[in-house]
């Protein structure tokens, strides 16, 4: 695809000669005859390079090149400036403005060919440097998100959810907040994988993952906490609307058609909140709540305790 460059020259003459000298040399050109078009084209059309006249009808160049390179979307364009005046201080300005290059008028087209050659060509190193720097901040946080996330069910995993529950922890102990954790444990859970393969167990701790995410509110946090347990944390809530939202996630699990199972699948869970005496750290509280699900487990399942 040939390179499109904008020509900004208000002299009809010099721009048609510089036109077709181009479109000659296999480029594709368009005409501005003003700085104020030339920004309007620049923003609304791809440009590869341009070519601008240091003397406009209605602004400055160097003015132009400064709003250029001042736009997000016009910034990474190469300016070569065109001027008749040859001064150093003229270069400098233009060059403090923005302007890549700098070429005296009247100027020879095989140099300018050069010119506008070694532009694109840095160009396009520019632009390669920046998709291999935005393919890497992709990859890393594709990589962020995989260490801090179950492969299975898609929850954040066990490492992360402890730094969540240390944070808010820590909240929670400043302000004097209510928060709670709540420990859930599938029933059964080994006669399922023995009776209908571990695959069918997969489907079962995906869909209960998902269910136990719907019953929540997005400030809550769950995640895998290992083999059939998953752990939830509700910030800024007492106990009695944490036993509400465990009986709604109890109820829509075992009210749950799971693919392939004959029997309801349930759930077990056990509760802990704060701010309680006895808990005075992150990890007494998720012990806590892990305890009272021992103490569900241990009374019959499909249940919820409460330390």
């Amino acid at each position: 695809m040939a390179a499109k460059i904008l020509v900004v020259e208000d002299d009809k003459i010099q721009a048609r000669f510089t036109k077709d000298y181009l479109e000659a040399s296999g480029y594709e050109v368009i005409l501005a005859k003003d700085g104020k078009s030339a920004i309007k084209i620049a923003k609304t059309q791809p440009v590869d390079i341009i070519l601008l006249d240091l003397v406009l009808p209605d602004m400055d160049g160097n003015d132009v090149s400064r709003w250029l390179k001042l736009d997000n979307d016009t910034k990474g364009v190469p300016i070569i400036m065109l001027t008749a005046k040859n001064s150093t201080l003229g270069k400098v300005d233009g060059l403090r403005a923005g302007a890549d290059d700098y070429l005296l008028k009247p100027y020879n087209e095989v140099e300018l060919t050069a010119r506008i050659y070694a532009s694109l060509r840095t160009k396009a190193l520019q632009d390669e440097l920046k998709e291999k720097n935005r393919n890497l901040e992709e990859l890393l946080a594709r990589v962020e998100i995989l260490a801090i996330t179950d492969p299975l069910t898609g929850l954040y995993n066990r490492r992360h959810f402890e730094s969540i529950v240390e944070n808010e922890f820590n909240l929670t102990a400043r302000y004097k907040s209510p928060a709670s954790c709540l420990m859930a444990d599938v029933d059964h859970f080994k006669s399922v994988n023995d009776e209908n393969g571990h695959r069918a167990g997969d489907v079962i701790l995906k869909e209960v993952a998902g269910i136990i995410k719907n019953c929540l509110r997005r400030v809550d946090t769950v995640a895998r906490w290992g083999g059939e347990e998953f752990v939830i944390l509700l910030p800024r809530t007492a106990r009695e609307d944490t036993l509400r939202t465990a009986s709604r996630i109890l109820a829509a699990v075992s009210s749950h058609m799971f693919p392939g199972m004959d029997k309801p699948v349930t759930i077990s869970m056990g509760v802990a909140t704060i701010p309680a005496p006895s808990i005075d750290s992150a990890e007494k509280f998720i012990d806590a709540a892990d305890g009272a699900l021992y103490t569900a487990k241990s009374r019959g399942k499909n249940r919820i305790e409460v330390v």
